[in-house]
């Protein structure tokens, strides 16, 4: 990031546009889809597609946006901007939130159809037990985003009372898995196939694993296009990883990620209209279940490379404060403002510049995760 940074500072030039974005995204992803659809053999219109559920639920998002939005700021489902945060996004309070009631549903609506119908129910359990965790996470979300809208604060549900809601779920997927899976389902495989058995120990990992990657995704929902695209890149990444063992949660994933890329249409900078935590932690639930479920927890570990260091961002800011308090209580920062898009934003960063280096990382990062996988 420190050489990107140092690139940017002295290259202002580079600054696209949200629209501009939005138009590169596209492309990447249908090219993405139909290239991977095209080296494992199948058609456009084949019924295991990556392609055509992807651009299909995009398609469907970006229409109902027009409706959906224009409806939430009428239920003057506003957002609350935190005073504490880069003051630029100050202008940006009353921005509709709570967008992943209109694409999260849009994704599992047509992931279920799909597996049920189109592929005559093949993986059908398991497609349906990731729309459910997906769903769950939303309602989580949905409580927070709720609470911060009717009591005009951006405190949410407390900390422990989210947390609780996150462990329970994922204890739940855990004890589902545990009951409809094989033994071999508590094993890790690593590259240069390296096979690591954790047995009893996966079970926290694993519930481990859902709440970071819902909390991790949720952090990197802070600038306009910045979560949706990303989660849209490593969710088309992850349904490449899974595709030839588990076609139902490949057209899971390309469904997710065909709605994240409809949802930008809206959320793309100037943004219209947020995900909230209603769709951020939705992404990471669906990206967590999707990972433990395949047995692809490496491949989820790189593709999710963005969002780790989001997350570790804001465990060193705040662990750097409190190992340097002085005698007043007063520490130090690590960074200007955590999660770390905040502090190349005060760094001098614009909103699209941060946007369109994270969704070339994460690209990055996605091909990285198929040229391992192809190689063990």
């Amino acid at each position: 990031m420190s050489v990107v940074d140092a690139k940017l500072s002295s290259g202002r030039s580079l600054n696209p546009t949200g629209p501009r974005l939005l138009t590169l995204l596209t492309i990447g992803l249908s090219l993405g889809a139909l290239i991977l659809d095209w080296t494992a053999g199948r058609s456009l219109l084949s019924d295991f597609s990556m392609t055509l559920p992807l651009l299909l639920c995009a398609i469907i998002t970006a229409a109902l946006g027009y409706w959906a939005v224009p409806l939430l700021q009428a239920l003057k489902m506003g957002q609350i901007i935190r005073e504490e945060g880069p003051q630029t996004h100050l202008r940006k309070a009353g921005t509709p939130t709570m967008g992943g009631l209109f694409f999260v549903p849009v994704a599992v609506g047509v992931a279920l159809l799909w597996s049920g119908l189109v592929l005559r129910g093949q993986d059908f359990g398991s497609v349906l037990a990731v729309c459910v965790v997906t769903l769950a996470y939303a309602g989580i979300g949905w409580l927070d985003d709720w609470q911060i809208v009717r009591c005009r604060s951006n405190k949410g549900i407390s900390p422990r009372t989210k947390l609780a809601l996150q462990l329970g779920v994922g204890a739940l997927f855990c004890l589902w898995l545990a009951c409809t899976q094989s033994a071999s389902i508590t094993t890790i495989n690593l590259p240069l196939g390296i096979v690591l058995p954790l047995g009893f120990l996966f079970w926290p990992f694993a519930i481990f694993v859902q709440v970071a990657e819902s909390n991790a995704t949720n952090l990197t929902d802070g600038v306009d296009g910045l979560a949706a695209g990303t989660c849209a890149i490593a969710l088309l990444g992850l349904g490449a990883l899974v595709g030839s063992a588990s076609p139902g949660l490949m057209v899971f994933c390309a469904c997710m990620a065909g709605t994240c890329l409809g949802f930008i249409v809206h959320n793309r900078n100037p943004a219209t209209v947020f995900m909230g935590d209603t769709g951020s932690l939705a992404l990471g639930g669906a990206l967590a279940a999707v990972g433990l479920l395949s047995q692809n927890v490496w491949g989820l570990f790189i593709i999710s490379g963005i969002f780790f260091v989001e997350s570790l961002s804001v465990i060193a800011q705040v662990g750097y404060y409190k190992a340097t308090k002085d005698a007043n209580g007063i520490g130090k920062r690590l960074l200007k403002m955590s999660p770390y898009h905040n502090h190349l934003e005060l760094s001098g960063w614009s909103e699209t510049q941060i946007v369109g280096v994270f969704y070339l990382i994460n690209g990055l990062l996605a091909l990285l995760s198929l040229v391992i996988k192809m190689g063990t």
